[in-house]
């Protein structure tokens, strides 16, 4: 966090030095000329309002109060809130610019970066978590699903963070809603301190029971689930060259694994041909253990949510605790090691799995682990 640190505004002045953030990042001379729809940010471009933001933010109150890693953080996350703007930013038939899609993109985009600068792994999924859910405080009271998203910003970030960030990116334009988004995020704030989760993650009664609770639509926090699992499925999650084989060996040893990358042996089928037959032998022989009551490890890249969720419902289906451990490695020595293997993955594969990687988050299992295999 080391840029970021030295860019973030402080006392006495509290300035952000805007020429000097525009030439440290690329990402951020990308955003000028990106048009916004003039309904919602008569102010300008993405850059015009991004530097608005930052600005805005530095005025709160409430963030100068703050810790000084905490105000680096924040000030990260307002600066970053709208980087996939660029890449999603389209004008309709009526000329009207919109950028849909822009804040899941961002997340993706801001881990990346923030992961190829070497930040933390807890402060960059804070701040992507912020970036991925910056407008929900804005329209919050119509989600019907508003309860779930307040828990899970509050396992991987701070709701009162969330408050802070939609405050300063909404008083960083121009529009005509101002004063009736500002209430909408004060009654947001007010929601997540009736659910008890403004500044803490919301406590459940049990792994178990938060597993099954962001599982099912509608059900009650408070509901202590009965904890019927009967084996464990432990998922490994992570780049090629992340170090899953060495996790396996030094810390399951002794359970059987289901690993792609031996199926793909098996069958003799490249990383980059048609991978159903491997994936389909994968799941045939997972069942057998679950049928069996056998713990095991499944052993595969399962860098998004979508890819881990296949594996995670079928264990569930077996009443399978399920545990997901994410390996990483800053990405030269994910390449060095890759090449070092005797049938090394392509830099281009790797790459473009980078480019899509979702961290597991605490929501997806009953326990999530994060761990650097970085020496």
């Amino acid at each position: 966090m080391d840029a970021y640190e030295e860019l973030c505004p402080g006392p006495p002045d509290w300035t952000v030095p805007w020429a000097r953030i525009r030439a440290r990042f690329d990402w951020v001379r990308a955003m000028t000329g990106v048009p916004q729809d003039a309904v919602h940010h008569a102010e300008g471009d993405v850059e015009i309002h991004t530097r608005m933001a930052c600005e805005a933010m530095a005025e709160l109150p409430e963030w100068r109060a703050r810790p000084a890693a905490e105000r680096v953080r924040l000030f990260t996350a307002v600066l970053m809130h709208d980087i996939a703007k660029p890449y999603c930013t389209q004008t309709d038939s009526d000329g009207r610019s919109t950028a849909h899609g822009h804040s899941r993109r961002g997340d993706l985009l801001v881990r990346h970066a923030l992961w190829r600068l070497g930040v933390p792994i807890t402060e960059r999924e804070h701040i992507a978590a912020l970036v991925r859910h910056h407008q929900i405080p804005f329209w919050a009271l119509e989600r019907p699903d508003l309860q779930q998203i307040a828990f899970r910003v509050a396992l991987l970030a701070r709701n009162d963070d969330l408050v802070l960030l939609a405050t300063a990116d909404l008083l960083g334009r121009i529009c005509r809603d101002t004063a009736q988004i500002l209430d909408h995020i004060a009654l947001y704030r007010e929601y997540c301190a009736e659910q008890q989760c403004l500044d803490r993650p919301r406590v459940f009664a049990s792994d178990h029971a938060r597993f099954q609770y962001f599982r099912t639509p509608g059900r009650d926090p408070d509901y202590a689930a009965y904890d019927d699992t009967r084996l464990t499925v432990t998922v490994l999650s992570g780049l090629p060259g992340a170090g899953k084989d060495h996790w396996i060996a030094a810390h399951r040893p002794d359970l059987p694994v289901v690993g792609l990358d031996r199926i793909r042996a098996e069958l003799g089928i490249a990383p980059t041909a048609d991978q159903q037959p491997v994936v389909s032998l994968a799941r045939d022989r997972a069942r057998e253990y679950l049928r069996a009551g056998t713990s095991f490890v499944w052993n595969a890249t399962n860098t998004t949510r979508r890819l881990r969720a296949r594996t995670i419902d079928l264990a569930a289906a077996y009443h399978a605790r399920t545990e997901i451990i994410s390996l990483e490695a800053p990405a030269p020595i994910l390449h060095a090691r890759n090449r070092s293997r005797p049938s090394p993955v392509p830099a281009a594969v790797i790459d473009r799995l980078a480019s899509h990687w979702e961290t597991p988050d605490p929501t997806e299992a009953h326990r999530v682990q994060w761990i650097s295999t970085a020496p």
